[in-house]
């Protein structure tokens, strides 16, 4: 589902690459990575977390894919030129990634998730196209949040089969991801670091 005006500018202002920031450094703590690791980031919008994700991890290069070609255009331009070379974008749906299964070394998912109809078959898809011991770097919000009052008049979600914290655990860990480490505010939502297991 693409975003409405009002996420827009929720993402795409210095507060949430503040915060996108802080998520990478905690990511790194937990699991981090290899210079040479094959790396996509899903639902990527301006680039802001792809920019973060190769300084904070050390990364050469990482696929940054978005359902909207607005976002897309905005990341060319976002994009210092320094690293524009460094940063692959497409056009591309979560729920059908354009990936062999087992190509990537590790996903990244900034709060994403939480914008699918199909939620589950987007995680099946990211389980599907890490390596075995491929890693999945989540953030995700909970419906309290941006089903409340306030945030259901602005932003555009989808309304049926929304999860919850134990809803989003048992889907991940149905698809064979392991959960290695997470902070959680379960009235807000979830930063997570998981392993896909071996076959």
């Amino acid at each position: 589902m693409k975003l409405n005006w009002a996420e827009r500018w929720v993402v795409n202002n210095p507060i949430r690459v503040l915060e996108q920031g802080f998520h990478a450094r905690w990511f790194r703590k937990v699991k981090p990575l290899r210079p040479s690791d094959v790396v996509l980031e899903v639902g990527c919008g301006r680039g802001a977390g792809a920019v973060l994700t190769m300084r904070e991890l050390g990364l050469a290069r990482v696929h940054a894919m978005d359902l909207d070609h607005g976002m897309i255009r905005r990341g060319l331009r976002y994009v210092p030129p320094a690293l524009r070379s460094r940063v692959s974008f497409y056009v591309g749906d979560i729920e059908a990634l354009p990936h062999v299964g087992a190509s990537m070394d590790a996903v990244f998912c900034y709060g994403v998730l939480h914008h699918v109809p199909d939620w589950r078959g987007a995680v099946a898809e990211i389980c599907r196209v890490l390596k075995p011991g491929g890693t999945l770097y989540l953030e995700e919000l909970y419906p309290t949040l941006y089903q409340n009052f306030i945030t259901r008049h602005l932003l555009e979600h989808p309304t049926e089969d929304r999860f919850r914290s134990e809803d989003l655990k048992k889907a991940l860990s149905d698809a064979g991801l392991g959960m290695l480490d997470s902070l959680e505010i379960k009235a807000v939502g979830i930063l997570a670091v998981l392993a896909k297991s071996a076959p």
